[in-house]
């Protein structure tokens, strides 16, 4: 797999120099969208172009630490490891508002996210994301790419994931090739959590699908059943199974 890694968090950074309004979301559209094809050219879906100020203030802080050039030796790190895999991509990393903004949900959209970028891979193209919710750190960067781009490998080998088990299985996976610590259960809650999540195995329904990787709190707030499961219950689970396949 050739990787390549495109630094658009200053373009980002950038938009949020106009005064919020039409200005700046006519702008945000040229700057995403190729006017003789009218298709997508940059992949900042994910942003919120209406953001507040919050936003610049964290893509400030984003880059003053590099987080471009922490996602640049990321891909790199990525590329190494996946040299078997097929395909060219490039990659850039994009702040997502789920924080002070109605233009995402997180629940829905990192389900979305999770569940394979299949538009923007036909583009050639794969999206890191930071929420604007999260302490952004360069550690947090850096595992967070490498994840969206084991997923993208995962996929390529084992195609999207249909069911609450494939879904399971690919983020246990990505997560715990990347590294990655959280998110965690405790020994009671983790079997607990198993036992819940056992008839649910073939589920294929949204609803279903999301409570079971993000908890009650996104049946909640999304209207859906509750299921009885902690925060990112799932996600926990499938991090510690993949973990113990090592």
């Amino acid at each position: 797999m050739k990787l390549e890694y495109v630094p658009l968090l200053r373009v980002q950074r950038d938009l949020y120099q106009l005064p919020r309004g039409f200005d700046r979301f006519r702008d945000y559209l040229r700057t995403m969208i190729d006017p003789d094809t009218a298709d997508l050219k940059l992949p900042l879906v994910a942003m919120n172009p209406m953001g507040k100020e919050h936003l610049p203030q964290l893509l400030d802080r984003l880059l003053a630490f590099d987080a471009d050039g922490v996602a640049a030796q990321a891909t790199a790190e990525a590329q190494a490891a996946l040299t078997a895999q097929p395909g060219t991509f490039k990659v850039t990393l994009v702040l997502s508002d789920d924080a002070l903004g109605g233009w995402t949900n997180r629940y829905t959209s990192e389900f979305g996210h999770r569940y394979g970028e299949q538009s923007y891979y036909k583009r050639g193209w794969t999206t890191p994301l930071v929420w604007t919710s999260e302490t952004h750190t360069p550690e947090l960067v850096r595992k967070e790419v490498l994840t969206c781009l084991y997923r993208l490998a995962y996929i390529q080998q084992h195609g999207y994931a249909h069911t609450l088990g494939d879904l399971l299985a690919q983020e246990g996976a990505v997560m715990a090739l990347a590294g990655a610590t959280a998110p965690t259960l405790d020994s009671e809650d983790r079997e607990y959590t198993r036992e819940v999540l056992a008839p649910y195995l073939h589920a294929t329904e949204q609803p279903t699908l999301i409570v079971a990787l993000f908890g009650d709190t996104a049946a909640r707030e999304l209207g859906y059943p509750p299921m009885g499961l902690s925060p990112r219950a799932g996600l926990a689970l499938a991090l510690y199974d993949a973990n113990m396949r090592q």
